[in-house]
């Protein structure tokens, strides 16, 4: 009888465990309690991480027309609520971190990211956002959002996962934040180089892959890398990357037309152009001709002709895992 007692004991703790986690999302609202419904316009804001930009949460408002505004994380508290809600006028402002695959197969999760008018997925680790997220009701309350025209944006570790392919890491461990440009370029199938793809589908960001801290944290050298992956493994022969730097945002319309703001280096629109010479692990990357737009603040750039002004064009290639340009002096930036 005793082990019979210790064993419902044990059964009910399991279950008591299994509930908590089903249900430890956590969900802060400022606001009004009732949602409303609003003539939303699609647009995307890519953040490049650093300092927030008041003009990013602001298109995103704008296009949200006065509905519900939902901040999205794996990880953190609501601090960005009453920073938005001093910027705008919102019906609401909320925070709902979703910190497992369990709380994002919570049917309350996708409900709540399905009434919002406007969301913004927040920094952080987007190996989480993607190995807890993907292939949840999550990850379907985002693309009924994307495909009911509402707008989307995020910085950082939530910018990484916005586009058709992405940076981050296998199983269940963290992406590694000291991952260098030479350690990549060093050898493109080093354990450290993972490419996940479709988790969101926004059709002015797929066969792309969006980068940010771009030349703060001198991230060329490793994004040359993933575009070589995406071709050496054949995702694309002409994969794209929007990579945004630091103090930076570009801001998207629906209908393709993009600009810079910020007071960073700007934004760099790069494409694939030939197949790669030398793609093969254990072996430094080489790899012709890929082409560069830079975008400078105020910078305009159009992603269905994949062309801008206001900013420069050069090309990049590797050789033995060393970079070179054609601008002058050989900058790589």
């Amino acid at each position: 009888m005793r082990r019979l007692w210790v064993l419902a004991a044990a059964l009910l703790l399991w279950a008591a465990v299994l509930q908590v986690q089903a249900s430890d999302y956590k969900y802060i609202r400022i606001g009004k309690d009732g949602d409303v419904t609003t003539k939303t316009v699609s647009g995307y804001a890519l953040m490049g991480g650093g300092s927030d930009l008041d003009e990013a949460f602001r298109f995103l408002c704008d296009k949200g027309a006065g509905g519900d505004f939902l901040i999205l994380r794996a990880a953190g508290d609501d601090d960005y609520n009453p920073y938005v809600q001093s910027l705008c006028k919102m019906n609401s402002v909320a925070t709902l971190i979703i910190p497992s695959r369990e709380a994002a197969n919570d049917p309350r999760v996708a409900e709540i990211i399905e009434h919002a008018e406007a969301v913004f997925i927040a920094g952080g680790d987007q190996a989480r956002y993607i190995n807890w997220w993907q292939g949840t009701p999550v990850e379907n309350a985002l693309n009924g959002d994307i495909a009911a025209g509402k707008p989307i944006g995020g910085t950082s570790a939530g910018l990484a996962v916005l586009s058709e392919f992405i940076y981050s890491s296998q199983g269940d461990a963290p992406d590694d934040p000291a991952l260098r440009s030479t350690q990549a370029l060093a050898d493109p199938y080093s354990s450290r180089v993972t490419i996940r793809r479709n988790f969101l589908k926004i059709d002015l960001l797929r066969n792309t892959l969006t980068d940010t801290h771009f030349a703060k944290r001198d991230r060329l050298g490793r994004s040359l890398v993933f575009l070589a992956r995406i071709v050496q493994d054949g995702w694309s022969m002409n994969p794209r990357e929007i990579a945004v730097d630091e103090k930076n945002a570009v801001l998207v319309e629906g209908d393709g037309r993009a600009r810079v703001i910020g007071s960073g280096k700007g934004a760099y629109f790069i494409q694939v152009q030939k197949e790669s010479s030398e793609c093969r692990p254990g072996t430094p990357l080489s790899f012709r001709e890929y082409a560069v737009y830079h975008a400078p603040s105020k910078g305009q750039f159009e992603l269905k002709t994949w062309s801008g002004s206001g900013g420069s064009s050069y090309s990049l290639s590797v050789d033995k895992g060393v970079v070179s340009s054609t601008q002058a002096g050989g900058a790589v930036y």
